[in-house]
């Protein structure tokens, strides 16, 4: 059901003193539409124009469900609802936002499918409080140069269900290319793990400027296979990771690549907490710096601590 609110939304706002703002000539006001059953989420998602909030019921909705409709910065389109609006895949992606610039994805649960929320070639999109689990791979994926992304507030685990010893929580980017300049990806907030197949959280080469910001890592259920052997994977440039917290790991915490010539630098890192008790792999550092240089410098800051393992890490430490 689609309702139109905007003369009581305008009542509210001049009740508390404030001016609303008039619809542009010939815009449609943003509309609320309610939906209940897989059919009305998939027309919903092809009908939104930008400022609408397409409100989930409470149930299951199967399918793998898409928009190509972008928002705008000043009119998001919002999809929201309660962790027990569950959307269920059987293969394939859990919510795809193909070129749907702008749109805030909130509160619902993502499960079922190969991929749980695909997001590309879409700037500016928000994934906040949302449960993602039980997929084959990877949690929540921004590729295709989806710059300026933001994942809040939220729990991914149990992912990379296919075996392969993949399945990362959070990827940024495209392996194997500069191509793909998903930039200025913001992490945040989030719980990741345990029964994660891959790395809680993967940089990819070709990206610049993510921020990985006060997350808690669980790496139970690493595999060590396909070299995932930490919560983090930093090969893109200038990558901040701040005020994470983690445990659970087979061999380090952090770890920083140069996958491609002059990429995995200009990592900081943090104010992070690192339990590496229980680790058995060869390094068992809280920061495992691989590519450090005269040309491509991380700086790991004495800020930064480690309990087990065999230290905090490889390279020299800022004060």
């Amino acid at each position: 059901m689609r309702t139109r609110s905007l003369l009581a939304t305008a009542l509210a706002l001049a009740a508390m003193g404030a001016t609303p703002a008039l619809a542009l000539p010939g815009a449609s006001p943003a509309a609320v539409i309610d939906v209940a059953t897989a059919a009305e989420l998939e027309s919903a998602l092809s009908s939104a124009s930008p400022g609408d909030t397409i409100r989930l019921a409470d149930g299951t909705y199967s399918g793998n469900f898409k928009t190509t409709t972008a928002a705008r910065s000043d009119a998001r389109i919002t999809l929201t609802g309660s962790p027990k609006a569950v959307l269920t895949a059987g293969g394939g992606y859990g919510l795809h936002l193909d070129g749907a610039a702008y749109w805030t994805v909130q509160g619902m649960t993502v499960t079922g499918g190969q991929k749980g929320i695909m997001i590309d070639a879409a700037r500016g999109v928000v994934v906040d409080a949302v449960t993602v689990h039980g997929l084959d791979m990877e949690g929540v994926h921004f590729r295709k140069s989806s710059s300026d992304g933001v994942v809040k507030d939220s729990r991914i685990y149990d992912t990379g269900n296919d075996g392969r010893g993949m399945g990362e929580g959070v990827y940024v980017g495209s392996a194997n290319t500069l191509d793909d300049r998903s930039d200025r990806v913001r992490i945040t907030g989030n719980t990741i793990g345990p029964d994660v197949g891959g790395e809680s959280v993967d940089v990819k080469e070709g990206t610049t400027g993510a921020e990985i910001v006060g997350n808690t890592f669980d790496g139970k259920g690493l595999t060590g296979a396909n070299y995932d052997d930490s919560w983090v994977d930093v090969k893109g440039n200038d990558v901040l990771v701040e005020n994470n917290r983690g445990s659970n790991t087979t061999n380090n915490g952090y770890e920083t690549h140069s996958q491609q010539p002059g990429w995995g630098c200009g990592a900081v890192f943090r104010d992070n907490t690192s339990d590496l008790t229980g680790a058995t792999g060869d390094k068992q550092l809280a920061i495992n710096v691989t590519n450090q240089s005269d040309d491509c410098r991380t700086t790991v800051y004495a800020s930064n601590t480690v309990t087990g393992g065999k230290g905090l890490t490889n390279i020299d430490v800022t004060p």
